[in-house]
């Protein structure tokens, strides 16, 4: 981590120390939640209660909410339909959330512990210290974290055995040795929250560490076209399936997509191509640096995309042969357990990690030095308000309560293992 820049640490030690005490110096309301943070998706009470599991690893027993938004749609509007207590597992119950991702018999056989991975987070977009952070965790949770789109750092290849390396439109950062190194390697066809704009990193983001990892220009805007403009077909998204199958035969292919009215298709298409995972990302995903008024307006809630592709890729007889993962909007336990109720087989996290190390979404990750915290910033100074062995144990401890979770849930359903909930929409009911 290098930078030519002078870092003058005494200007944010007490910043640091602030964060590592559990972020309780934020002024308050009378009703104990803090003013002007989050949004009806991410509420106060939401961040609050995902900081207190990041900070203890168990979900919260003094009253703050930690399943749902207040968003008044979506995932908030569904709950379990839970069997009596005298019919579910009791307590000691086993219950296996491990989950394949590969269901081709092709290539490496991956299962990762839990059923969830950190999604694409550039070098760029967010610091290299948080890339680090969540790559520690992924190692220790058995799991994967994803590079996104801005290049792979060299502090990162030490845990490159849970490192999804992503190939993105504008080709940042991608070289031979970063796709050898990958287990998964994801294309990046769309974003959820963006779909049909691809991606824009403002030239003061972009700094001289950035801009050498992108092989471009310091202090230049960058922007990734949409599409890729060598793939307007299943031939042509064959011939990049098989790019990286030529350079890493045992690699597992994840194929990244928006939700637009034919994602059904677009996944059937991707098993014909070759791709092990199809990762459906919704829109209300990404951080705040994407436009509000492509996250309300262009792509397909998750919660609607969902059940539309598990529905079609049983109609074709090729359900159990790719992995199905979600992402866009998935805050909490409950969120993962309802997506993969409604056909999913995992879930994928991005905003949630960030919260967990102090993200109170004021939306300001556009600019170099917008985000307080030192999470979506490439500035060298506010970077260091996280150091990776800080930031990885608040994951993992978010990790911790959501397995814990995931556990109860099923248990309660009568499940014994993550699997068994897979398309379970029976399970579902509507909150009144």
């Amino acid at each position: 981590m290098t930078e030519e820049t002078t870092i003058h640490l005494p200007a944010i030690e007490k910043h640091v120390e602030h964060l590592r005490k559990g972020f309780d110096f934020w002024p308050t309301l009378e009703n104990g939640t803090p003013p002007a943070m989050g949004d009806f998706r991410w509420p106060a009470e939401l961040i609050l209660s995902t900081w207190y599991q990041a900070g203890t690893g168990e979900p919260p027993t003094n009253g703050l909410e930690y399943r749902i938004g207040d968003s008044g749609g979506g995932f908030d509007k569904l709950d379990f339909r839970f069997l009596p207590e005298h019919q579910q597992l009791p307590p000691e119950t086993e219950i296996d959330l491990a989950i394949p991702l590969n269901r081709r018999g092709i290539g490496r056989e991956i299962e990762i512990a839990v059923p969830w991975y950190g999604g694409g987070m550039s070098f760029g977009s967010v610091s290299e210290q948080v890339m680090l952070a969540r790559a520690i965790a992924a190692k220790e949770w058995g799991t994967f974290t994803s590079t996104g789109e801005g290049g792979y750092p060299d502090s990162l290849v030490k845990y490159k055995d849970h490192i999804i390396t992503q190939i993105a439109t504008g080709m940042f950062g991608v070289r031979e040795e970063t796709i050898q190194y990958a287990p998964v390697v994801e294309f990046k066809y769309a974003q959820g929250a963006k779909p049909g704009l691809g991606g824009h990193l403002l030239g003061d983001k972009t700094t001289i560490t950035v801009a050498k990892m992108r092989e471009s220009v310091p202090w230049v805007s960058l922007f990734s076209p949409f599409p890729f403009h060598s793939v307007y077909s299943v031939e042509d998204h064959r011939k990049h399936v098989d790019w990286v199958k030529t350079i890493n035969p045992e690699a597992l292919v994840s194929v990244k997509v928006s939700t637009p009215t034919d994602v059904d298709m677009v996944a059937v298409g991707s098993y014909y191509a070759g791709a092990h995972i199809v990762h459906l990302d919704g829109s209300y995903g990404g951080t705040g640096a994407a436009p509000e008024i492509a996250k309300k307006n262009i792509a397909m809630p998750i919660e609607f995309a969902i059940p539309k592709v598990h529905k079609y890729l049983q109609g074709e007889n090729i359900r159990d042969e790719i992995v199905v993962m979600a992402s866009g909007g998935i805050r909490t336990a409950y969120d993962i357990a309802k997506s993969i109720a409604l056909g999913a087989d995992g879930a994928i996290l991005g905003t949630s990690e960030l919260v967990a190390i102090g993200c109170t979404r004021c939306s300001n990750c556009e600019r170099g030095r917008g985000c307080p915290f030192g999470l979506t910033t490439t500035d060298p100074e506010l970077s260091l308000l996280v150091e990776p062995e800080w930031g990885a144990q608040r994951i993992g401890n978010l990790n911790a309560s959501y397995a814990k979770q995931l556990r109860d849930i099923l248990r309660r359903l009568g499940l014994k293992s993550i699997h068994d909930l897979r398309g379970r929409t029976d399970l579902l009911v509507y909150r009144r």
